[in-house]
Parts: C-alpha cells; structure tokens; sequence
C-alpha cells in the first residue's frame, strides 16, 4: 500500500499535490475553467461535470453561458469528447461554435430534470453528432 501522507522530494513542502497532476484533475479544479471557441473567443465556462456512475468516464461538462451577473445563464451539456485542454489558454477549447451552443438543448438554472430523460440526453447527443447510443446506459 502507498502512504500518500508520505513526503516526497522535488515539492518545496514535501506535501503531494492532491488535485492535479500531469494528466490528472479533480473535478472541482474543472469546475470553473473556462471553454473557448477554436479562435481564441471565450464560450463561457464549466459549470460541472457529469459522470458515468457505472463506467466512472466523464461524459458531459455542462457549460455556463450567457446571462449578465450570474442573472439568466443557461447551461448547456457538451459530449466531453468536444473539449481539449490548452495549456495556452489554461482552458478548454471546442470546435463548438457560438452559434451551435444557440440551437443546442440546455436548461436554466431551475431546472436540469433533462438528465433522468434519455430522450432528452439523446437530443444533446444528436445535437453534437455524439455516437448515437454512447451515453444511453447513463
């Protein structure tokens, strides 16, 4: 068994970093970061992140856009195979547009019941041109 507590040497505290490595990032480090389109425009940002329960693979970032002061966002669900990180803009970059996100199934902030609808969750995947079926056992 590993001993995380355990100092290690090159950190200046000896501590280990706990939520982010080289190719790992907890979930409340992406919560936040924000996403833009392949030319540099900020989208909006990562509101959260939804998880397969059985599968554990992110499958959706929902992304915070729009609104004035936190007043009238909507959120929308991206498939998480759209987004890359870049470490210049110490963001995500999408090929989604502006103008896709527009047409694109979302919901405010009172109301996310979309989830526990396949139907609806099927609407953001052929939206996107997800595989078809990819997120049906979610």
């Amino acid at each position: 068994m590993s001993d995380f507590s355990a100092p290690r040497s090159g950190t200046p505290d000896g501590d280990v970093e706990r939520d982010e490595t080289v190719s790992l990032i907890a979930s409340d480090k992406v919560e936040g970061t924000p996403v833009y389109d392949v030319s540099g425009n900020e989208l909006g940002s990562i509101h959260t992140v939804m998880i397969g329960k059985r599968d554990g693979h992110v499958a959706y970032a929902v992304l915070s856009f729009g609104g004035f002061l936190g007043m009238g966002r909507s959120y929308y669900p991206l498939p998480w195979r759209h987004l890359t990180y870049s470490q210049a803009h110490d963001g995500y970059v999408t090929n989604v547009t502006e103008q896709m996100l527009k047409g694109a199934p979302n919901y405010d902030s009172a109301d996310s019941d979309g989830w526990s609808d396949r139907g609806w969750r099927g609407s953001v995947d052929t939206h996107y041109g997800t595989r078809a079926g990819s997120t049906a056992a979610l």
